[in-house]
């Protein structure tokens, strides 16, 4: 790490980074069973993995059994087997609209590491994906972690669970007690799959007593849920949200409302519930489309849910949850997070008349939006409409919930708590700027992965090996950090110190702090929530 207080050039940053990040991190590869092919004993039975360039894999290790016998019940742990099984390929994913290989079978795993069966002891980076709660899986070709692993000498797992009604569906006033937790079935999930690295890792070369849980968008969300978590206490040792947030979860009221929407989708009388656990998969995912009751805008939301079982409280209200108070925490958000999904002709080339009226349901608090329009016109006054919408819509709704859960665990009074926001842009298309995702192939190094835009320039590398080595040394030491970063500070109030990733990166008290004050005269709701 940089001495604290010596400037860090852009000159410096980029020399720093010159062959350190891969440029794809997803080229095409063989593997198959022979003698270099490793193989590891889990609790339930051995597993085969192949080897790729130094690094081992292993892809769809079952952590729990086929959930559709147990459909919206608690995961249950996987029957043994005797034979080595070939994890080769990477498990189904939970029935959903975006992904095509799914199956109510999707308690999957995979797992990276420089070494098997060597005693050694190394971080874990346990990564949950974003897609909300209703979308996604561990395999897309951005979480590929062989990149990480490599340059950090580090155990990197990504993981597939229930989402969406699979999920999250809120059971508890409709059906018996054996649907008492379909609520947070999801979380449930994640819970047995921490639970497997806790009594597996160290086969895999990890440290069970080192774990990372680390996550995007909705995988950050689950993950600030599972703070709160009872069931999930002890099971992870530092955290990290890339702009996913869940200052609160969904109120029983909301859910129940939510829960009778979705079947009046499917054709299921509320009386009649128990028939949802044998109804067709492909009816069920056609029901996710109904539209939310309680927001005006979408399809039905799940989430967790405040069911007095596996959740007694909210994530981030009325402050940090106490059981987390120890465990190191970064947040981050990209600066431009609502490029990302605001897109189409009605966000482009933006007038002022119109503004006011597309400010309105996409910042998701309730304000004057004539007001904000002044104060930002104020704030810069050479934006133009389009950059005031999308710089206000990301400070009320993406960039808001953040600054909460970071004021509420600086009041805990640890220095324990790291914040980052991403302003280095895309070079591949430059009107983005930092949008939402943007900084998930740069954690990884995965530039090259499709749908990326991050480009594979010296730029876009230096960025990466920065944002790489600084989570792998958080999952390390609990601190982040980089050769190429000034000393990263913990975040306090009323300092509010930031690390303002860019080139260079710098350390800053209170970024954006008048656009912070403006949104902080009116309340936060949770969407979803």
């Amino acid at each position: 790490m940089s001495r604290a207080g010596t400037p860090v050039s852009r000159r410096d940053v980029l020399r720093l980074a010159v062959g350190s990040v891969a440029l794809s991190g997803i080229a095409p590869f063989a593997h198959g069973a022979g003698s270099g092919s490793p193989v590891v004993r889990t609790a339930a039975g051995s597993v085969r993995g192949f080897s790729d360039d130094g690094i081992n894999v292993f892809r769809g290790i079952r952590y729990g059994a086929d959930t559709a016998p147990r459909r919206f019940r608690p995961p249950s742990a996987p029957q043994p087997w005797d034979d080595v099984v070939d994890a080769f390929d990477y498990g189904a994913a939970c029935p959903q609209s975006r992904e095509t290989f799914v199956s109510e079978d999707c308690l999957f795993l995979n797992v990276w590491t420089p070494g098997v069966n060597d005693g050694r002891k190394r971080p874990v980076m346990f990564y949950i994906h974003g897609g909300a709660y209703s979308n996604g899986s561990g395999s897309s070709p951005w979480y590929d972690g062989r990149e990480l692993a490599r340059r950090g000498d580090v155990v990197v797992v990504t993981v597939n669970h229930r989402l969406n009604a699979f999920g999250y569906l809120y059971l508890q006033r409709f059906a018996d007690e054996r649907y008492a937790d379909a609520g947070n079935c999801g979380q449930l999930d994640l819970v047995l799959a921490l639970e497997w690295v806790r009594d597996n890792i160290g086969a895999f070369g990890g440290d069970p007593d080192r774990v990372l849980a680390f996550g995007q968008s909705g995988g950050g969300a689950k993950i600030a849920t599972m703070m709160a978590m009872p069931a999930a206490a002890g099971l992870f040792q530092r955290a990290a949200s890339m702009s996913g947030q869940q200052v609160t979860a969904s109120g029983p009221g909301n859910a129940t409302e939510r829960t009778l929407a979705y079947l009046d989708a499917v054709g299921v009388a509320p009386s009649d519930v128990a028939t949802l656990a044998t109804l067709p998969v492909e009816r069920l995912v056609d029901g996710l489309s109904a539209r939310d009751p309680v927001l005006p805008y979408g399809s039905v939301y799940f989430g967790p849910v405040l069911d007095m079982r596996s959740l007694t409280r909210h994530p981030f209200y009325p402050d940090a949850a106490p059981q987390s108070a120890a465990i190191p925490m970064m947040l981050g958000n990209t600066h431009d997070e609502t490029r990302a999904f605001l897109r189409g002709e009605d966000y482009e080339d933006i007038t002022w008349d119109k503004l006011p009226d597309l400010l309105i349901p996409n910042m998701r608090v309730d304000i004057r939006p004539e007001y904000v329009v002044a104060e930002y016109r104020k704030l810069y006054p050479s934006l133009s409409p389009t950059d005031i919408f999308f710089r206000a819509t990301t400070a009320a709704r993406s960039w808001r919930s953040a600054i909460i859960e970071a004021e509420e665990r600086a009041k805990q009074g640890g220095d324990n708590t790291y914040v980052y926001q991403l302003d280095f842009g895309s070079p591949e298309e430059p009107a983005m700027g930092a949008p939402h995702t943007f900084d998930i192939p740069l954690v990884f190094g995965t530039l090259g992965a499709p749908r990326t835009i991050t480009g594979t320039g010296p730029a876009a590398r230096a960025v990466s090996a920065m944002m790489s080595d600084a989570f792998i040394r958080f999952a390390r030491d609990g601190v982040p950090g980089s050769d190429a970063m000034p000393a990263w500070k913990p975040y306090t109030l009323p300092n509010r110190e930031t690390m303002v990733i860019d080139l260079p990166p710098r350390m800053e008290n209170d970024p954006r702090g008048a656009e912070r004050r403006l949104f902080a005269t009116v309340p936060y709701v949770q969407p979803g929530t």
